[in-house]
């Protein structure tokens, strides 16, 4: 069954999702950030079917998230390194770790810890880059543009 299509949708956020909304995509650009960068070790790590994988990291490939380097001639080998598209991702995906840990994590608790250089765990706010306040939604107004 093929999913819609939102790349034509007037929202940012169905068009991110046109990007980064599969399964499997996010996990793969999380593994990114962690320094992973070819494709068997993808696949090691996330225990993806090599197939999806390749689909996912074409199309992210595709969206320009992440660029294909060659790193090898003979055979020919590829690795996948973010570009500044996808570095930007990296609020995103601290944003739904937070969340996860937060609502997701049951009795156990968060499964890792996040560190900063600093040597404490960061408790990012999402900040307004004039007056420097923290943002809440009710805060917030929307205004349409017209295209």
């Amino acid at each position: 069954m093929r999913r819609t299509s939102f790349a034509d949708m007037p929202c940012s956020v169905a068009r991110t999702l046109e990007v980064i909304g599969e399964w499997w995509t996010m996990l793969v650009i999380r593994e990114a950030f962690n320094g992973v960068r070819r494709f068997d070790d993808f696949q090691g790590k996330l225990g993806i079917a090599r197939n999806v994988l390749a689909a996912r990291l074409q199309g992210l490939v595709d969206n320009e998230v992440l660029e294909r380097r060659q790193y090898q001639d003979r055979p020919p080998r590829y690795e996948y390194r973010l570009t500044q598209k996808g570095r930007d991702l990296y609020p995103v995906l601290i944003s739904m770790l937070n969340w996860g840990d937060r609502w997701m994590s049951g009795e156990a608790g968060p499964p890792l810890k996040l560190t900063h250089d600093c040597g404490h765990q960061p408790d990012p706010k999402l900040i307004c880059g004039h007056c420097s306040e923290q943002l809440e939604p009710r805060q917030m107004k929307l205004e349409y543009v017209d295209a």
